[in-house]
């Protein structure tokens, strides 16, 4: 199939705002690939590659100009070799080579084609078609029950795993996919309530855990056998030899247990996410790394255990067993409660100890992989920065008309002009997109099919969660989860928040 089909799909897809429309045009478009296409094709349209990181960061893709083709002629099997090329281009020179084969690949694209390749590539495609909606597309264009898709997603780790199963083999060929030791199920992940009275509201008696500020792991157990997987399902064993090593200690046969890792300081005090997580870019000398960077597990929910699945039992069974196994010192700090005041208490306790919050667990929900549902609830303490507009995107869908997409910059104080941080279009009412559009046009100073570039005027008060590490932007730096609560208009570019305020927030300086 060429790759111009999948892009047409992907422009149909963002432009609606109907669910069963999305869903639609993924099913038509699913019918229509020969089975070596499959996966390749649900993971650009769920916004991923099958190679996952190739090393090519926001400095090469922003560089990688190229005239464009006029008439599409790529297929997906050409561009999914060249990236299979890139993920193995490793050694000296390797940054070059890796640079030749996507200027080579974006020579043969279209201008739509190469502007997909590039968000696809920085991981900036949004387009709609995220995992819940591709699972109902599959379930259109196979025949299988939602579900079922969603289920055999949930244990295989994707739906870009099972795809091409359950359109070759249907049902009977998802029966393969159950929890598995050795292969990493889908995370549950948290919704996020606006503070822990709203979150006590909505789940009466709760589970209040901990939320630390570490890198999310599933760590698989079977006898001495012992493998621990990312967020993403990557296995970073070799990176955390003192993880195996715990894991090794529980008094399980075998077992599939989450959790948090982290570093810690002598205080007990979490070191910053970005100091942690330099544990798992190591693969060579990781013992004198290990020795400078210890780092602890807390385990907080429990999988599989001894043959049997766990994530159908509700959640204070899981813990319950989670607990008599663990020891104290490697289980999440925890607490049953209804009462308000004593949530609130234990929410105050948590931040002054340096971890980020809470999560409300609701007793009784089961383990839904790969879901974001209001069984978990993430209670956080926002941070804030004033930040100057750079440029805008055009929004599309319900936004379409509107800029929509603020790039967001900090005031760099010794280099002159503004450090990027980001991008973000959340927060945002239709009357401040309405205002906001009309203000930045009058600031513009550029643009092109996508964006509007502007003279650095508006502030914006922007909250985030926290500040992470980024080969995105030249900056270095990025802000998760960053939102608009509101423009300062009282405030001008030179009031704004300096990068060197950013840097000491994000411990770097």
């Amino acid at each position: 199939m060429l790759l111009a089909r999948v892009v047409e799909a992907s422009h149909r897809i963002t432009a609606t705002t109907k669910r069963r429309e999305k869903t639609d045009i993924l099913a038509a478009l699913l019918r229509q690939l020969n089975a070596e296409e499959v996966e390749t094709c649900v993971a650009f349209l769920s916004g991923t590659i099958q190679q996952g990181r190739v090393g090519i960061g926001f400095a090469t893709l922003s560089h990688a100009t190229v005239d464009a083709s006029d008439i599409p002629t790529l297929e997906l099997r050409d561009v999914n070799c060249t990236l299979d090329q890139i993920a193995e281009t490793q050694g000296p020179g390797s940054e070059q080579r890796k640079r030749q084969l996507l200027v080579q690949i974006l020579g043969k694209a279209t201008r739509d084609e190469q502007h997909f390749l590039t968000r696809l590539l920085a991981g900036e495609l949004r387009q709609g078609a995220l995992e819940g909606i591709m699972v109902e597309g599959l379930a259109k264009a196979s025949g299988i029950s939602v579900e079922r898709i969603r289920r055999a997603a949930m244990m295989a780790g994707s739906a870009v795993s099972i795809a091409r199963v359950a359109l070759e083999k249907g049902e009977a060929g998802l029966l393969q996919y159950d929890v598995q030791l050795f292969r990493p199920v889908q995370p549950m992940l948290a919704g996020a309530a606006e503070d822990i009275s709203s979150a006590m509201d909505d789940l009466g008696e709760a589970a209040l855990e901990y939320k630390l500020d570490g890198a999310r792991v599933q760590v698989h157990k079977s006898g001495e056998e012992v493998a621990v997987y990312s967020r993403q399902g990557n296995d970073v064993t070799i990176a955390v030899p003192e993880i195996v090593a715990a894991a090794r200690l529980l008094p399980a046969e075998n077992l599939i247990i989450d959790g948090e890792v982290l570093s810690l300081l002598p205080d007990g005090r979490p070191q910053p996410f970005q100091v942690s997580m330099r544990r798992f870019g190591r693969r060579t000398d990781v013992e004198s790394l290990a020795v400078e960077l210890p780092m602890t597990p807390f385990w907080f929910d429990l999988l599989y255990l001894n043959g049997s699945p766990m994530l159908d039992e509700n959640q204070s069974k899981r813990f319950a067993e989670l607990a008599r196994l663990s020891p104290s010192q490697n289980l999440i700090p925890n607490l049953v409660t209804g009462n308000t005041q004593q949530a609130e208490e234990f929410l105050n306790t948590a931040l002054s100890r340096g971890h980020e919050g809470l999560v409300a667990k609701s007793r009784t929900a089961a383990y839904a992989a790969g879901a974001r549902g209001q069984g978990w609830l993430k209670i956080k303490q926002a941070r804030t920065l004033d930040l100057v507009i750079l440029a805008a995107e055009w929004g599309s869908g319900r936004r379409r008309g509107w800029l929509s997409n603020l790039h967001l910059g900090a005031r760099d104080a010794r280099k002159g002009g503004f450090a990027m941080l980001g991008k973000t279009f959340k927060g945002l009412t239709d009357e401040m997109l309405a205002w906001q559009t009309q203000e930045l046009l009058k600031l513009e100073v550029a643009r092109d099919k996508y964006a509007v570039y502007v003279k650095p005027r508006l502030v914006a008060e922007i909250a985030f969660n926290e500040i992470q590490i980024s080969q995105r932007y030249v900056s270095g730096l990025a802000l998760r989860f960053a939102r608009v609560k509101r423009y300062r208009e009282d405030k001008s570019a030179a009031d704004c928040d300096t990068f060197e305020t950013v840097q000491h927030m994000a411990g770097i300086i």
